[in-house]
């Protein structure tokens, strides 16, 4: 399904209905709205793992302008402002109100835009495997790639993220000597073959001058309001766990709730379902009663 949304159509799908049906009244769950990594890719990497949620919330399954299956739009709002108040309009749109909304990797990076923008908006956040600032712990993300794949990924990392390099060949590279090493268990075969990409979002956000080597809302952090999760990995080579720990470390305390996994890396639940589906769960059920309507 599209909507029109700040002038592009924005792709996206959702599971199970707002309104349970109990035996005597309908009951309303929250609504948690998934914000996938990238730029580039598609919300196809949370299926089936966040299928498992869909009993006590509604998910939606969203894709980016410029990503997956939604329009691409002009380059120049292809920019974290723009895919923050593009959620804030999506929600609008399909009268959405007071989302959990969860994002990793470069979906986090959407989430906490989104949140800084618009602050009064969502119920509660979830950040997964993300950071604030885009230039944060450079040294520690090439020992981590050097560390889970020798010279040849530590070299392709710094050629990525100190040279700046993102051309095809880099990328092709990426795809298959870096992307292996996000996490510690082998990825869902069908994955990238499920995914409708669009590397060209990815390489403009992390060019030289570029929006992805430059960000930084760190400061900004402190201005959310809702309930937050941080989870982070301790092998995570794309975001290293220090990058999580800054953002903990900026929010109000009161509000916190973190976890860091250990053997687990970029994303968390690809390597840790077990532990971390359970964990959201009840970060979910903890965030709004269920309400007859």
């Amino acid at each position: 399904m599209r909507v029109q949304v700040n002038g592009v159509r924005l792709f996206f799908e959702i599971e199970g209905t707002k309104l349970r049906l109990t035996e005597n009244s309908f009951v309303e769950v929250p609504t948690l709205v998934l914000l996938h990594g990238g730029p580039g890719f598609d919300h196809s990497v949370y299926r089936p793992a966040f299928s498992a949620l869909s009993d006590i919330a509604q998910i939606v399954y969203l894709d980016h302008r410029g990503n997956g299956r939604s329009d691409h739009g002009p380059k120049d709002l292809w920019n974290l402002s723009q895919w923050a108040d593009d959620v804030k309009a999506f929600c609008d749109a399909l009268e959405i109100k007071q989302p959990i909304v969860y994002g990793a990797s470069f979906g986090g990076m959407v989430a906490m835009a989104y949140a800084t923008r618009h602050p009064t908006h969502p119920l509660a956040l979830a950040l997964v495997s993300t950071t604030a600032q885009a230039n944060s712990h450079i040294d520690a993300k090439i020992a981590m790639f050097s560390r889970l794949g020798g010279q040849e990924a530590g070299e392709l990392a710094h050629r990525r993220f100190v040279l700046g390099d993102t051309s095809p060949e880099v990328m092709e590279a990426w795809l298959k000597i870096a992307l292996p090493l996000y996490t510690q268990k082998n990825l869902d075969p069908g994955a990238m073959g499920r995914a409708v990409m669009n590397r060209e979002a990815t390489a403009w956000f992390n060019r030289l001058g570029g929006e992805g080597r430059q960000f930084d809302m760190l400061a900004e952090i402190p201005n959310i309001q809702c309930p937050t999760l941080i989870f982070g990995g301790q092998l995570d080579p794309m975001l290293p766990i220090e990058c999580q720990r800054d953002i903990a470390n900026a929010l109000d305390p009161r509000i916190l709730s973190y976890r860091e996994f250990e053997d687990c890396g970029h994303g968390v639940i690809p390597d840790v379902p077990e532990l971390a589906i359970p964990l959201l769960r009840d970060f979910i059920k903890n965030q709004s009663k269920p309400t007859a309507r």
